[in-house]
């Protein structure tokens, strides 16, 4: 189930930056050679996320969901001159392929990669964060959420990817899948918490943006 039709995905892309050849590149090579490519940010998401951090100027940066690095690439482009993203990532077999772009990119010197659990890399992390990105296992948003609110300035953001989960957080709760109840389970905690006001976008599958107040 999707949420967003073909042809409205298509006048957004027609009507947003291209990507640039290097991100062509990791994103045909993501579809070429690894599983659930579908988990790829893609050139609408990606420039979105290019654009928060520009205006944001943020000298740091937390990810928690690697992949391939599209994301990390398109977040890094905004960082300030002394600025660090920290990316975590569980599945060492694709840091090879993220090191390759994160050196074709540029900023290398400015994107951490680590691997491993992410609460356990995000508890390690002694870093005052202005924007976190959120897009790893879906029953982790909360326990992500609180580690990194303390770890977060007044006034940062934290972009929740996946919020919508193909549309399924939309049907009866018996046709729910897992995925989709820690979603909705997430987006309620974020609602009940009158430290943040949040706004839920409808880019490709959803984005949760939180501001702390």
């Amino acid at each position: 189930m999707e949420l967003i039709p073909a042809a409205v995905e298509a006048y957004s892309e027609k009507y947003t930056s291209q990507e640039s050849e290097l991100m062509y590149q990791l994103n045909r090579e993501t579809h070429l050679k690894v599983e659930l490519p579908h988990m790829l940010s893609g050139q609408v998401q990606g420039q979105f996320l290019s654009m928060v951090s520009h205006m944001i100027r943020p000298r740091r940066i937390l990810e928690l969901g690697t992949y391939t690095g599209y994301s990390a690439i398109c977040l890094a482009a905004g960082l300030a001159p002394d600025g660090i993203l920290h990316t975590v990532d569980i599945n060492e077999e694709l840091e090879t392929l993220c090191h390759h772009y994160f050196s074709a990119s540029g900023n290398a010197d400015k994107i951490k990669m680590h691997i491993g659990k992410a609460a356990d890399v995000i508890e390690q992390l002694d870093e005052v964060f202005d924007l976190v990105f959120i897009d790893a296992d879906k029953s982790g948003y909360e326990q992500y959420y609180d580690l990194v609110w303390d770890k977060l300035r007044p006034g940062g953001f934290i972009l929740a990817d996946n919020v919508l989960y193909h549309g399924q957080v939309l049907l009866p709760e018996n046709e729910q899948g897992r995925q989709a109840k820690a979603m909705i389970s997430f987006c309620e905690k974020v609602l009940a918490d009158d430290r943040a006001e949040q706004v839920l976008l409808t880019i490709r599958d959803g984005v949760l943006m939180i501001r702390k107040k």
